[in-house]
C-alpha cells in the first residue's frame, strides 16, 4: 500500500483496516451459513427421490423456486434495512432462515419440497444486497471490488468445506430414526440461528456506532465511503430512478446470465461427480468441492487485478465472460472425469470471479437509499436466473440423461451475456460524461488485506 500522504488519509487507512478485520469476517460467516443452506439440498438430491418422490425435473424446480420469493422480496427488505438499520434485520434474516432450514427435515412430498423452498427464500431475502449496501456506506470505492470479494470468497468456501461435510452429515442414515438428509438440514440449520444472536449483538449499524472505531475514524470512514448526505426527497422517486437507469439494467441482464451459469452448476455439480461412478456420499461431496476452489481464486484474483487497473471492470467482465465460454466448451469436448473436474473448477473461477466487477460498476455510481434500492433490484433480476438456472438443468438431464449436459444451457446464457458487454461499456461512458462526480477517496491507496 502506498504510504498515506496526509493525517485524513491515514486516519482513513487505520479504520478501513479496522472494518476489514472487525466487520468483513461477520457478514462472510452469514453469507457462508446462507450459501450452506440454499444449496446443501444438492447432496440431498438422489435421497430425496427415493425417500420423497422427488425426480430430476421437480428437483431443478425445487431448488430453483428459492429465488423466486428470494428475489421478489430483494428491494423491500433492503429498504427495511435501510430504515431500521442492518443490526436488527440481519439478525432476523438469519434467525428465520435457520429454522426453516431446520424445517426441510419435513419433506416427505414434491409440494412440501417446494413450499419449504418458497419460505427459505422469504426469509433469506435480502441478505446478500443487504450486505453489498453496507460496503457502500463502510468502504471508499477503491477498497470496495475487495471487500465484496472477500464476502463472495465466503461462499466458495463453503462450497468445499459444506459438500465433505455434508456428504459426512448424510452417513448419520438411521441415527434416531431419521434419515441421513434429514440430520443434513437440522445440523446445518442450528449455527445460522445461533449465528443470527451473534449477530445482534455485535453487527455496528453504521460506523458512527462502532465501538472499535474513533469519533475520528468513523467520521473519516463514512465521509470516504458516503460522501455528502443526498437531499431529502421522495424514496419513492429515488428508487424509481435507481431502477429505471439504463447502465443499472444492463448490468442486471449481464447478471442474469451469469447466475443461470452460477447456481446450474453449483446445484448439479453433486449428480455431475455422481454420474462419474462415484457412489460414496463423502467422496461425492469431497469431489464437488473442487469447483469451490476455483471460485475462491476467482474472486480473490480478478478483483486484485482491477485494484491495479482502476476503471477496468468492462474490459475485464468481456475477458473473463470469453474465457468462461472457451471452458465450458472444452469440458463438453473431454470425458476424462478429472480433467473434468478441472475445467469446471477453472470455468468457476471466471464466472464467480467476474461478479465483484458488477457490483464495483455499481457502487462507484449509487448512494445512499438509491444503492439499497439499486442493488437490491439488479440482485433480484440476477437471482431471478439462480431459478432458472437449475430448473434449465434439471430440463437438460432430464432430457438426456446426463447431468453434465446442463453445461450446454451455461454456454448459452453466458454467450447472451457477453452480447451485453459493449452495450454496457457504452452506456457507462454516456453516464459518466453526463454525471462527473469525483471520489474523495481518489488519492488514496485501497487497503491491504
Amino acid at each position: 500500500m502506498t504510504t498515506p500522504t496526509t493525517t485524513s488519509d491515514a486516519l482513513h487507512s487505520s479504520a478501513t483496516r479496522k472494518a476489514f478485520v472487525r466487520l468483513v469476517p461477520l457478514l462472510m460467516a452469514a453469507y457462508f451459513m446462507a450459501f450452506v443452506d440454499r444449496t446443501n439440498v444438492g447432496l440431498a438430491k438422489s435421497a430425496l427421490e427415493v425417500d420423497a418422490g422427488i425426480d430430476a425435473a421437480a428437483y431443478g424446480l425445487g431448488a430453483g423456486l428459492f429465488f423466486i420469493t428470494y428475489a421478489v422480496l430483494e428491494v423491500p427488505s433492503n429498504l427495511i434495512l435501510h430504515r431500521i438499520g442492518a443490526k436488527v434485520w440481519i439478525s432476523r434474516i438469519a434467525v428465520t432462515w435457520g429454522l426453516i432450514t431446520m424445517a426441510m427435515m419435513f419433506i416427505s412430498s414434491p409440494t412440501i419440497f417446494y413450499v419449504l423452498r418458497l419460505l427459505l427464500g422469504a426469509a433469506e431475502a435480502g441478505l446478500y444486497p443487504g450486505i453489498m449496501y453496507l460496503i457502500t456506506t463502510w468502504f471508499a470505492q477503491k477498497d470496495r471490488a475487495t471487500a465484496v470479494g472477500l464476502i463472495l470468497t465466503a461462499s466458495s468456501v463453503a462450497f468445499i468445506v459444506a459438500n465433505p461435510i455434508g456428504g459426512a452429515l448424510m452417513k448419520m442414515d438411521g441415527v434416531g430414526g431419521l434419515h441421513g438428509w434429514q440430520w443434513l438440514f437440522v445440523l446445518e440449520g442450528i449455527p445460522t440461528v445461533l449465528l443470527g444472536v451473534i449477530i445482534f449483538f455485535v453487527l455496528p449499524n453504521s460506523p458512527a456506532r462502532a465501538s472499535w472505531l474513533t469519533p475520528d475514524e468513523a467520521a473519516e470512514l463514512t465521509r470516504r465511503a458516503v460522501g455528502a448526505e443526498e437531499p431529502v426527497g421522495s424514496p419513492g422517486a429515488i428508487v424509481r430512478q435507481a431502477m429505471s437507469t439504463p447502465f443499472l439494467l444492463t448490468v442486471a441482464a449481464i447478471y442474469f446470465m451469469n447466475q443461470i451459469a452460477t447456481y446450474g452448476v453449483i446445484f448439479f455439480v453433486p449428480s455431475i461427480v455422481q454420474a462419474m461412478n462415484v457412489t460414496d456420499t463423502f467422496l461425492i461431496g469431497l469431489i464437488s468441492g473442487v469447483v469451490g476452489i476455483g471460485a475462491v481464486i476467482g474472486v480473490l484474483v480478478v478483483p486484485r487485478i482491477l485494484r491495479r487497473n482502476p476503471g477496468s471492470e468492462v474490459r475485464l467482465i468481456g475477458i473473463t465472460t470469453v474465457a468462461a465460454i472457451v471452458l465450458a466448451l472444452c469440458f463438453v469436448a473431454v470425458e476424462q472425469p478429472v480433467a473434468r473436474m478441472v475445467i469446471l473448477s477453472a470455468t468457476m473461477l471466471l464466472i464467480v470471479g467476474v461478479q465483484p466487477l458488477y457490483w464495483s460498476v455499481l457502487m462507484a455510481r449509487l448512494g445512499g437509499v438509491g444503492a439499497a434500492a439499486g442493488l437490491a433490484f439488479v440482485n433480484t433480476i440476477g437471482l431471478t436466473g439462480g431459478f432458472v438456472g437449475p430448473y434449465a438443468f434439471g430440463l437438460a438431464e432430464q432430457a438426456t440423461g446426463a447431468p453434465s449436459s446442463g453445461l450446454w444451457v451455461l454456454i448459452a446464457a453466458t454467450c447472451l451475456g457477453l452480447l451485453c458487454v459493449p452495450m454496457l461499456a457504452r452506456l457507462l461512458r454516456r453516464h459518466d460524461a453526463d454525471n462527473p462526480v469525483g471520489d474523495p477517496a481518489d488519492d488514496v491507496a485501497p487497503v491491504a488485506v
